[in-house]
């Protein structure tokens, strides 16, 4: 299994293909595993696809003070910093970046900061802003214990991030916020920065964020473009694959350098 050591972390890794690269990031209960049917036809498409396990996520070390980190403001940035670093290593220097809900928050935040490394940018399912702080949004959004949850969710959730650290993991989740952090939440302030072209996908039946989340979204983007889902829940690459999958390729096409 394919891991580079960033800081002392191995953080895992998977990369397929030729030609042009796209990184996907997962969102934050996710991992490499949940694009399973999403980068198959991203190879066909002539796509070489990077997928990886962030700090703390599926098969990634979590190190000693992943907690510490999980609940603190170092999570944003040096999340952009593991990219930044993991990109260095395997010798790609611009790609296209497709995030998953709190993988689209990292994705952005890596745009902002990295502008001439980015082709383009495809968020899906991810929140603008918050009303309340995110501890109190989980508390209404997740009201059930790992224990609680349907066996299905729970065997995923189990199969992704081994069965030792799947409760503790959501458990962890229900009580802080990862890259949404605890306070609350305002992408709009970075999306000014993002100078690429930028996709904003989002379902209009998501249990966490209204469609109107994408709307502000995508009007705070310089570049910004909006696709929404019809009758599509927030997991919009499991939900809709094909329909995901669409939109897309014909904005990378739009776009081509």
């Amino acid at each position: 299994m394919p891991f580079c050591n960033i800081k002392e972390l191995n953080i895992y890794y998977e990369i397929y293909g030729y030609g042009d690269p796209i990184v996907l990031l997962h969102h934050g209960f996710g991992c490499t595993r949940m694009w399973e049917h999403i980068y198959p036809q991203l190879i066909q498409k002539g796509y070489r696809v990077l997928m990886y396990d962030r700090r703390g996520y599926g098969k990634s070390d979590r190190g000693e003070d992943f907690e510490t980190f999980y609940t603190s403001d170092r999570f944003r940035p040096e999340s952009v910093n593991e990219l930044e670093l993991l990109l260095n290593t395997l010798g790609i220097h611009k790609t296209h970046l497709v995030g998953q809900c709190e993988g689209g928050v990292i994705a952005v935040d890596f745009t902002a900061r990295f502008p001439e490394r980015v082709l383009s940018l495809v968020t899906s399912s991810t929140q603008c802003f918050s009303k309340v702080p995110m501890s109190e949004f989980n508390k209404l959004k997740f009201p059930k214990s790992f224990q609680e949850l349907e066996p299905d969710l729970k065997e995923k959730l189990i199969t992704w991030h081994g069965p030792e650290y799947a409760e503790p993991f959501f458990n962890q989740f229900r009580r802080f916020g990862g890259a949404y952090g605890k306070g609350v939440f305002d992408l709009r302030p970075v999306l000014n920065q993002v100078t690429c072209p930028a996709l904003v996908l989002y379902p209009d039946r998501s249990f966490l964020f209204d469609v109107e989340q994408g709307v502000v979204f995508y009007k705070h983007l310089p570049k910004g473009e909006l696709a929404v889902l019809p009758k599509c829940g927030h997991n919009t690459y499991e939900q809709q694959p094909d329909e995901y999958l669409r939109h897309v390729l014909n904005f990378l096409r739009r776009h081509q350098h």
